[in-house]
């Protein structure tokens, strides 16, 4: 069984398909967007290795020809050099405007495939086909490509829809748990700024997505790709309701850049850090209870993900770097702080003009160097 979610914008809608056995019937899915039967696969080595033959069976039985560009796995080929190299084939392989690109793998291969496309002759289509739990439920719909540069995560990039996403649940069976919980903390993410039941079935039913039990984890996917179809569909290009989606982000992307955006801190990781810690400044602003703060932090936490400064890498953060980064944040105005806060669980809400010494005392008052 599959169900199915339109993120509806007009005529440029798609649909996000999840359940199980995708992969078998991706060339089916995917032949009523292709004119020309042909497509590029962008996907990394290790995604590769354990699904790319799948995939280009799949499309062949479906009459559809593909090429394969293969890029290395790890958040350090979304950069500068990783996008000129797949543009780079993409001519290689003499793509034309007609044909389509499959981002398949991760969020990384998403977004630097789905920058490719976006900018590859001016702009061709593109799916995706997620293989993580966090690309499932975020990074794959919406449309935000980009890739990272020395100066901050995701600053360089173009809003560039999918004309399918296919979250194939069964792709999840060879995912460490790790990945697992890393894609979880997004999960949670939609419970904590606009969902207080979804919150509370994820206290009741967390372990079991995390197991990767059938029923559970289809629900929580699909419940997540709903609320991000419903804010992306009222604000495509975070101009308002959007950043919500961005909650734990500000606070998580200051620590990846302090961590070097490799495997010492995955994206979920920083992701559920920065919720937890988000939620612990709302308190410590007045703008929720300390209960709340707590009840977020014991969730996220029971999910064996970080929630605290000491627990990320090796524990020591400079507070005034850890602002400055923030100051470099795509929601940032001005060289005004802007950080997604608390009223309560499932009530979050864009603050604008946050006091920047008032993050850093608080980060100090978290553990940080002062």
């Amino acid at each position: 069984m599959s169900r199915t979610v339109r993120v509806g914008l007009g005529d440029r809608a798609y649909d996000v398909v999840v359940g199980g056995d995708l992969l078998g019937r991706a060339g089916v899915l995917l032949a009523p967007l292709l004119k020309q039967g042909r497509t590029a696969i962008v996907s990394d080595e290790t995604v590769w290795k354990l699904h790319g033959q799948a995939l280009t069976d799949a499309l062949a039985a479906a009459g559809i020809s593909s090429q394969s560009i293969v890029v290395p796995p790890g958040e350090p080929t979304k950069s500068w050099d990783g996008l000129s190299d797949v543009c780079d084939r993409l001519l290689e392989l003499e793509l034309d405007r007609g044909d389509l690109i499959i981002a398949f793998g991760g969020g990384v291969v998403g977004d630097l495939a789905g920058f490719a496309a976006a900018i590859y002759k001016r702009g061709v289509d593109f799916i995706q086909i997620p293989t993580t739990l966090l690309a499932q439920v975020d990074s794959s719909v919406g449309g935000k490509t980009a890739i990272d540069t020395p100066r901050g995560k995701n600053l360089i990039g173009a809003f560039h829809q999918p004309r399918l996403v296919l979250a194939d649940l069964d792709l999840l069976a060879t995912l460490p748990d790790r990945e697992m919980r890393a894609g979880y903390a997004e999960i949670i993410k939609y419970g904590l700024l606009g969902d207080f039941a979804f919150f509370e079935w994820l206290e009741a039913n967390g372990a079991a997505v995390l197991a990767r039990d059938p029923d559970a984890l289809a629900y929580a996917v699909a419940r997540s790709v709903e609320m991000k179809a419903e804010i992306v569909e009222a604000d495509e290009k975070e101009a308002g309701r959007r950043a919500l989606l961005n909650l734990g982000h500000t606070f998580g992307h200051a620590l990846e850049a302090e961590t070097g955006y490799g495997e010492a801190l995955l994206h979920g990781e920083a992701v559920a850090a920065g919720s937890a810690i988000a939620f612990r400044f709302s308190a410590a602003q007045g703008l929720c209870s300390a209960q709340d703060a707590q009840r977020a932090e014991t969730a996220i936490a029971a999910a064996g993900l970080p929630t605290r400064l000491d627990q990320v890498g090796s524990g020591a953060f400079d507070a005034r770097k850890l602002v400055r980064h923030m100051a470099q944040d795509k929601k940032a105005e001005g060289g005004r702080l802007t950080f997604i806060l608390a009223r309560a669980l499932g009530d979050a809400f864009v603050a604008k003009n946050v006091d920047g010494e008032a993050v850093r005392q608080f980060l100090v008052a978290e553990g940080a160097h002062p």
